[in-house]
């Protein structure tokens, strides 16, 4: 009898204690973070801006409300080109934006959006996550106190927008284009005159001739900025951005202070916008070419071959003397030219013969 009396006692303390801490835990809240995410395009830019939007929704429902993210459009908290800037200060938590404007600051950050006859959005992303592409971003972000995370790609480009013919390397002579980044570069060396435009301001410029051409994006964002009604040709291919990566710029401190699994949303849900924005990309243009195309009457132009086979030349040329001048862009280089020698052995027999092999003989 004794021992039942005893083995009660014991079974309602036990209640008791478990009851005490679950009522400490529910009288405890959850801590709560609200973060300020600025971007380098137009707020909800098709696209470009609506992956920042998707990374901030996703956040907030896999939180459950925890982490909330309030994003700002270029100029409404920040100018397009100080969000690099305004995250390494902790004005703001994230940004998202690309790292070739950053050239000023660290010449390795062109790296991690494009360089001219650089590879596709699918090589870049194998290079990022499993070819120590990622570890060398954060190496190059460290000094600057921001955490760098895939955001996006928008696959190969457009050649861009003329306002007169490209027939030869001569035509490039005095060409005032916006070209951000190396491709920017090489123009300069081929005697044009590279300009450096946030997107809203492209359609007037070129409309008013303050610039002669420009290249954006691709026909889904190009056409959503009008800039089929300012200029005549629409060149391909984009051989100075063939597969761009956005990019979530985070600060250090910032994620450092957010509990683990706070962090592994962040990190989650950016990986999940890399892969969306491609994807959507890829439908877009399809739907956006045909409407340029069909309904606009644009015409489709093909840079010649002996001019895109200077240009590459240029191109390589260039970044080797650049990298040859700064430790950090010639690690990166190295990195970046090693993996992608041995994708381009890998897609001549897997992609690319493949494509060969379902295109209809004899078409281009």
């Amino acid at each position: 009898m004794r021992v039942w009396i005893w083995l009660s006692l014991l079974l309602l303390a036990g209640c008791g204690a478990e009851q005490a801490q679950s009522g400490g835990a529910e009288a405890q809240p959850a801590q709560r973070y609200q973060w300020k995410l600025v971007t380098s395009w137009p707020k909800n830019f098709p696209g470009l801006g609506m992956a920042p939007e998707r990374f901030a929704e996703r956040v907030n429902q896999m939180s459950n409300g925890r982490l909330t993210v309030t994003v700002y459009g270029a100029g409404d908290l920040v100018p397009a080109f100080e969000v690099f800037d305004a995250v390494s200060q902790g004005t703001a938590e994230m940004g998202h934006s690309a790292a070739y404007y950053w050239k000023g600051k660290t010449p390795a950050a062109q790296f991690f959006t494009s360089i001219p006859f650089g590879m596709n959005a699918q090589e870049m992303n194998g290079w990022l996550r499993y070819g120590g592409g990622m570890a060398l971003w954060h190496e190059v972000y460290a000094p600057f106190g921001i955490k760098p995370l895939a955001g996006g790609n928008t696959g190969v480009q457009m050649g861009g927008w003329f306002n007169k013919e490209i027939n030869s390397v001569e035509d490039f002579k005095g060409l005032k284009m916006r070209l951000p980044g190396l491709g920017g570069e090489v123009l300069a060396r081929l005697g044009g005159a590279p300009v450096t435009l946030p997107g809203r301001e492209l359609f007037t410029a070129l409309q008013t001739g303050a610039i002669d051409a420009t290249e954006w994006v691709g026909p889904y964002n190009d056409l959503a900025f009008g800039l089929h009604k300012a200029a005549q040709y629409y060149y391909y291919p984009g051989w100075h951005e063939p597969g761009s990566s956005m990019e979530f710029l985070v600060n250090q401190q910032a994620f450092d202070a957010l509990p683990k699994d706070l962090q592994a949303i962040v990190v989650s849900a950016s990986q999940v916008v890399n892969q969306d924005m491609l994807d959507e990309y890829t439908m877009r243009n399809i739907e956006a070419l045909r409407a340029l195309e069909e309904e606009h009457g644009v015409k489709l132009r093909r840079f010649p071959q002996d001019l895109l086979v200077e240009l590459k030349r240029v191109s390589e040329q260039l970044i080797a003397e650049q990298s040859a001048k700064d430790p950090m862009m010639q690690k990166v280089y190295d990195s970046y030219t090693e993996f992608a020698k041995g994708v381009e052995r890998y897609h001549k027999i897997s992609e690319e013969a493949y494509l060969e092999a379902r295109r209809p003989q004899g078409n281009d």
